[in-house]
């Protein structure tokens, strides 16, 4: 099975958890035997368990790239979006990218479907039916099409011809309201929850009508010239060869607090404590301080370094307009080589607790206007300053002036306090080289 996983946006409805690189999709709140895992990490041990040798690709952006072999680990293929330009320019790269990059025969089936749904296994092996659909040609694209168990208006509803588990399509809607989402219901209606296949070489040609490129690698250097455009309305709505298979299991979507608290197992995650008096009140801290909670109902209450969120569940759900108010610098986020955490800004420094994974290590760098110090906390390393290589331990400190070429290499899990030193400490002051040596 190949599979490309759409893994965008910026989750704003799950501040402060969630922030301009930690999308909803990458905060661990379920439940495992050994801790708790992420809505990605979640969807991809279900891909390998029903599929272990599916080939899974994820359509992203830059942003989200360390994120993701932070979670996933390096068995998963990324294909980057230079520049965000909607679902088809992502999907065609994505496509282009299995071809070119990866050598899918255009006569392979591909299946599309969102990074972050909450599911159980039986949606996984409804995927692999779609494929066989899209692969066995009856139609040019083949959908899922969700069963609602409400009259949501939040999804657009795909109507069938008639009521079989596979049937053509007989037309679309948009979001409807209430009222009007309930008469499409009655007429068989199935939510359109983004996923889809179809055979390689379909899509490839769509692209290239659409589009003018040669391979994967042309199309990556333009891409940001390219339209953007939804794949609904660039290829689905224009598509007369196209079916939809019901899918009557669990399936929801957790883009809200009120959703996402459905889904947690434990009402609590961090250091909180709760009073009897509350009814329905979850609580996810990942502050160092406790939280406590008293005659509260119906209530999400949420500490991060990005803030601090208390709200009635149901109101949570209109919460974006209010964080668009808010600009700050982000202030964690995971990285290929481990995490960072902002523990404190000055008007000219800043303090960072950063965690390296055993084995892994920063880009070899240099900052101009800044300086820095490492305190080594805890664990052992290494490292490497201008060239020269020096064994660290926890209560170890090095300091670089701007200009200075330096990383750091964690044999074991390394933490360190990292004091940045400067008028104009900024992101974009950083430039990578080739390791030395």
């Amino acid at each position: 099975m190949n599979i490309i996983l759409l893994s965008g946006g910026s989750g704003k409805r799950l501040w402060p958890l969630s922030n301009e690189i930690r999308s909803k999709q990458f905060i661990k709140i379920f439940k495992t035997e050994d801790g708790y895992e992420s809505m990605a990490q979640r969807v991809f041990r279900q891909i390998r368990k029903v599929d272990r040798d599916a080939k899974v690709t994820v359509a992203t952006s830059k942003t989200q790239v360390s994120a993701l072999h932070n979670q996933l680990g390096e068995d998963v293929g990324i294909s980057v979006e230079p520049c965000r330009r909607d679902t088809f320019p992502a999907i065609a790269l994505a496509s282009a990218y299995l071809h070119d990059m990866q050598g899918v025969s255009c006569e392979e089936a591909v299946v599309v479907c969102p990074v972050d749904p909450y599911v159980e296994d039986d949606y996984f092996a409804a995927l692999n039916r779609l494929g066989e659909l899209a692969r066995s040609g009856e139609a040019n694209l083949v959908l899922m099409g969700i069963q609602p168990t409400y009259p949501s208006e939040k999804y657009g509803y795909i109507i069938p011809t008639d009521q079989g588990e596979v049937s053509r399509v007989d037309t679309f809607k948009e979001k409807p309201d209430e009222k009007t989402a309930r008469d499409y219901i009655s007429r068989g209606a199935l939510w359109n929850g983004g996923v889809f296949a179809y055979k390689l070489g379909y899509l490839l040609n769509k692209a290239h009508e659409l589009i003018d490129f040669t391979d994967y690698e042309d199309l990556y250097a333009k891409y940001d010239t390219l339209e953007k455009i939804s794949f609904d309305y660039a290829v689905v709505e224009q598509e007369s060869s196209i079916q939809v298979m019901r899918f009557a299991g669990e399936w929801k979507d957790l883009g809200t607090w009120n959703t996402l608290t459905e889904a947690m197992e434990d009402s609590v995650i961090g250091e909180a404590v709760m009073n009897d008096s509350c009814k329905n009140v979850h609580v996810i801290n990942e502050l160092d301080v406790p939280v406590l909670c008293m005659g509260l109902k119906d209530v999400v209450v949420s500490a991060s370094s990005e803030g601090i969120l208390v709200s009635d569940k149901e109101q949570s759900s209109y919460i974006k307009p209010y964080v668009d108010q808010i600009h700050q610098q982000v202030m964690f986020a995971d990285k290929s080589w481990g995490s960072f955490q902002v523990v404190d800004i000055e008007e000219e420094s800043m303090t960072v607790k950063v965690t390296l994974n055993p084995g892994h290590s920063m880009n070899y760098h240099s900052h101009e206007r800044r300086d820095e110090v490492w305190t080594v906390i805890s664990g052992k390393g290494r490292t490497i300053v201008d060239g020269m290589e020096q064994p660290v331990k926890a209560g170890d400190v090095v300091t670089m002036q701007a200009g200075c070429r330096h990383t750091i290499i964690a044999d074991t899990e390394l933490k360190v306090i990292e004091v940045q030193l400067g008028r104009e400490i900024s992101v974009h002051d950083k430039h990578k080289y080739e390791p030395e040596g």
